[in-house]
């Protein structure tokens, strides 16, 4: 028979620890991020601030020796460089690293490791607009 103190013991890490549950899962999908109305999903929410990573491509980049690239769900030869929020593709994350870029090329996958930040913004040195992003990210 199972006791209540068994039972909330089985419970509590999986209650304290929603994130680390998700990462044991493997690497998420860019669509993760969305709802079916292009709005941020409930688990998009429940990462903002948290390190995640995520499964897809990089853009070529948006200029040379930046810290800054495009991950795209898809492969994709050119960047997508979007300007407005209306805009704003649900298949892309813009990715931001303390190192220069090491151009990987646009058909092979990656795996990106950042903390995500969500809300528009607009990079000072790209005028590059994003609703979601990778901060103090890695990638391979």
């Amino acid at each position: 028979m199972l006791s209540r103190r068994l039972f909330l013991a089985t419970l509590a890490p999986a209650l304290a620890a929603p994130a680390l549950l998700r990462a044991a899962e493997g690497p998420l999908k860019i669509r993760d991020l969305y709802a079916r109305d292009r709005s941020l999903s409930d688990l998009a929410q429940s990462l903002v601030g948290e390190r995640a990573t995520f499964a897809g491509f990089m853009a070529p980049p948006l200029k040379a020796d930046s810290s800054f690239f495009v991950l795209t769900q898809r492969p994709m030869a050119v960047c997508p460089f979007c300007e407005t929020s209306a805009e704003w593709p649900d298949d892309i994350i813009a990715v931001y690293t303390k190192r220069t870029v090491e151009v990987t090329p646009f058909n092979v996958g990656i795996e990106v490791r950042g903390v995500l930040e969500a809300g528009g913004y607009k990079d000072p040195d790209t005028g590059f607009w994003s609703l979601v992003r990778l901060t103090d990210a890695t990638y391979g």
